[in-house]
């Protein structure tokens, strides 16, 4: 099982990454705002594919940058989730 998991983390980890450079374009292109919840969602879940991936290819660099990453996304879906909640 490990070894099917370690396999396929290259692939998690690069979908990862797509799921942040497609966040990052819409938000580039007007297409998606910083402030939306969609926009932290992708960020969350890319940040997170990435460090699983860097469970079986270690990296520390990449490790912090992930790490904060997802802190502040989580940060900003509490803001967003904390303001819809506020205007009920």
């Amino acid at each position: 099982m490990y070894d099917f998991l370690h396999m396929t983390s290259n692939f998690i980890g690069l979908f990862g990454a797509f799921l942040l450079l497609l966040a990052f374009f819409l938000l580039s292109t007007n297409r998606i705002s910083s402030h939306s919840l969609k926009y932290q969602i992708y960020n969350l879940l890319a940040a997170s594919l990435i460090l699983y991936s860097l469970l079986f290819d270690f990296n520390l660099s990449a490790f912090v940058i992930e790490i904060a990453w997802i802190i502040i996304s989580l940060m900003g879906i509490y803001k967003i989730l904390s303001a819809r909640k506020h205007q009920s």
